[in-house]
């Protein structure tokens, strides 16, 4: 399977096992980005620790000299944008998954609930953990102590249960294994980065029609609430400015960057996936293990190309655009990557038909949901939180 670039091949059921049960290393995609304002306008990347970005100088094909590039979107975050185009996949009905759902209810406000696709560690997850499954912690459950049991030779109650984990990765570094437990590499990794980044500079400002001034201090309530000091030297006085009244004078500070391009890459790493098996009743079927790598091999797909065309949009003055489809290769003989075309669609129809072929050789394929109640302590932890949130008043403004 070696054809160049001006031979697309479609991705077939048939062509995708073969890349996953054979020798292939890697299914890419690598696509080039603009700001949807137009070349050269200035983009905002996410800020770290210290208000920073994520910097650093690359070597690039054609390019003597190290290049400053800057990261946009991390792997972590394209991990949760995937996971979230499935779950709004599951919710329009286009796909159908094993998926484990915390139903909150109307126990906490803003949360009726939290699945695994949505909890920050997936299957391995505290929300998961402090959850109940029909009255018993859920690590003390069959699912929960199956998923706790699973490792690279015995990854089917995960795939069984929450198999996007074994493609996004996943440490059960929580449960009753503590740092010994399961651990699954990424299979699937995908980043944004901005190419010849340049520092350039933001301004912040507020006029207040009511013209607050600074010396009219005020006591702020632990409620929330304000009152006025009787003076300036009054206890717990402060300036109008802590409960967002008065001006902001004009400031000028570095943020923002301006890039020739951004560059979307993501590999999904056939190894990794190789190195699950799926056992059965402790017996082993090479057949078996193939059918269940290739589910996963399309359940990234689908997650790839599904959050592809939900858009680029990263953050507040974030938004790029592709100025091409999406370049899918195989990689298989060396030196000729196989091109391949990949849509949403053609991920999906993939997807159900790799599930149909694993069912047959009896991979369980649980679609309907694992139901969880969360824990009084849990729901007691977030009604806190919630308390301590509405009562912490942030200053300042743009």
């Amino acid at each position: 399977m070696s054809k160049g670039k001006d031979d697309i091949v479609p991705l077939t059921y048939e062509v995708l096992k073969q890349a996953v049960s054979g020798h292939a290393a890697a299914i890419r995609c690598r696509s080039i980005l603009q700001p949807a304002a137009g070349e050269g306008t200035k983009v905002f990347p996410p800020t770290h620790s210290g208000g920073v970005y994520a910097t650093e100088q690359r070597r690039l094909p054609d390019r003597k000299e190290p290049v400053e590039c800057v990261l946009l979107d991390s792997v972590q975050s394209q991990a949760n944008r995937m996971e979230e185009a499935l779950q709004d996949a599951i919710d329009r009905g286009l796909i159908k998954m094993p998926l484990i759902v915390v139903e909150f209810g109307n126990e906490v406000a803003d949360i009726q609930r939290v699945t695994s696709l949505q909890a920050p560690h997936r299957a391995a997850d505290a929300i998961l953990r402090d959850s109940l499954l029909d009255g018993k912690p859920f690590r003390q459950s069959e699912v929960g102590k199956a998923i706790t049991d699973s490792s690279l030779a015995n990854a089917t109650a995960l795939f069984q249960f929450c198999p996007h984990a074994l493609v996004l990765g996943v440490w059960d570094s929580t449960g009753p294994k503590g740092g010994l437990g399961a651990k699954f590499a990424r299979a699937l990794v995908s980043e944004i980065v901005g190419i010849d980044s340049v520092l350039g500079k933001k301004t912040a400002s507020r006029i207040d029609p009511l013209q607050a001034r600074a010396a009219a201090k005020v006591i702020k309530e632990k409620d929330g609430s304000w009152k006025m000091a009787k003076d300036d030297k009054a206890k717990g006085a402060v300036s109008p400015s802590e409960i967002n009244h008065g001006n902001i004078p004009p400031d000028v500070t570095d943020g923002g960057v301006t890039i020739t391009h951004a560059e979307h890459t993501a590999v999904l790493s056939l190894p990794q996936l190789r190195r699950l098996r799926f056992p059965i009743d402790g017996k082993f079927d090479p057949k078996r293990d193939d059918a269940a790598r290739t589910v996963l091999a399309s359940l990234a797909l689908v997650g790839l190309t599904l959050a592809a065309e939900r858009g680029f949009d990263l953050r507040s003055r974030c938004l790029l655009f592709p100025t091409g489809a999406m370049d899918f290769e195989v990689l298989e003989v060396p030196g000729t990557p196989t091109h391949v075309s990949i849509s949403s669609a053609t991920a999906i129809t993939l997807f159900q038909e790799s599930v149909e072929v694993a069912k047959k050789l009896s991979l369980p394929w649980n679609t309907t949901p694992i139901t969880l109640k969360p824990s009084a302590q849990l729901i007691e932890l977030v009604r806190r939180s919630q308390a301590i949130a509405a009562n912490t008043v942030e200053g300042g403004g743009e």
